[in-house]
């Protein structure tokens, strides 16, 4: 045996991408973060005897204490419940503009960058339009027709949310078809649709996985923020929105109010982001940043 055979022998196997991701301790951090989230937000609501709207005024803007952890508001409602119903809510926009993200904006990409030509000019010139246009103007104008709610949030995100990812994937699809797999594909008689979904896709899987979870925390922030304005769930649910915008009306008195729900709000976001860096650095390990 060669010297250069037995020297990449020895050479250790390379690391999974599961591995990789392991060894980026913010991002693990994050994914913890979010786990434990989900289920408490899943399974705590249902072993509690209270609700998100069960009042009482005898313990209206009560402090955190063993009865109530995070406190009440104004109503005397418990704010560690309602909290956690928020949290349901702002992660179901979360999902659903990851799901949008795939649906819409994986296979309109696809089709604009793997056509190309005449096609893709007029696709992206539609989603220059619509990328030109503020999400909050769409909610306005569904706020005209439809009375606020999730409903208005949802068709908001279904206009406007997958254009970032049919940006991405077309660019992906534009570098990748051009490969010899592509051309071996095609020579074998395969058709284009075969060629793009089972071929192409999936080849650009590692971006299209960190997008979704990069949007994941601009939905709930893009909820939050159109809540707190009013634009967004409506009373009596609760989102993080919701909840602080209530908190901000009282914050000199009673801060903690504001506090709980800017909090989840902000370590949500920051277990997503750190969660979408660990994986692009895991699933493109010669980037480096």
């Amino acid at each position: 045996m060669s010297q250069p055979e037995c020297t990449q022998n020895l050479l250790p196997p390379p690391a999974s991408p599961w591995q990789r991701l392991q060894r980026h301790k913010a991002a693990m951090a994050g994914l913890y973060f979010l786990g434990a989230l989900f289920l408490i937000c899943l399974f705590f609501p249902m072993l509690s005897s209270l609700s998100y709207a069960d009042q009482n005024l005898w313990e209206a803007n009560a402090g955190p204490s063993a009865a109530h952890w995070f406190g009440t508001d104004s109503l005397g409602r418990d704010l560690f419940i309602r909290v956690l119903y928020g949290a349901r809510i702002s992660l179901a926009i979360g999902v659903a503009a990851s799901v949008i993200n795939l649906l819409i904006g994986v296979t309109y990409g696809g089709i604009a960058g793997f056509f190309g030509g005449r096609t893709d000019r007029i696709m992206m010139h539609l989603v220059d339009i619509l990328y030109g246009i503020p999400m909050l103007l769409y909610v306005i104008l569904l706020m005209v027709l439809l009375k606020p709610g999730l409903t208005n949030l949802f068709l908001a995100l279904g206009i406007a949310y997958w254009l970032g990812m049919a940006r991405i994937v077309r660019s992906q699809i534009l570098t990748l078809k051009e490969r010899e797999f592509v051309l071996a594909a095609r020579s074998l008689g395969l058709s284009p649709w075969r060629i793009l979904f089972r071929h192409l896709l999936p080849n650009c899987s590692g971006p299209i996985l960190v997008t979704m979870t990069l949007a994941i925390p601009e939905a709930i922030f893009a909820e939050a923020f159109l809540s707190f304005i009013g634009l967004g769930v409506a009373a009596p649910m609760a989102s993080w929105g919701v909840l602080a915008s209530e908190g901000l009306t009282s914050v000199r008195s009673y801060p903690y109010q504001l506090l709980f729900p800017s909090l989840a709000i902000s370590l949500t976001m920051l277990a997503f982001n750190f969660l979408g860096d660990g994986l692009r650095d895991a699933l493109d390990p010669h980037s480096k940043r």
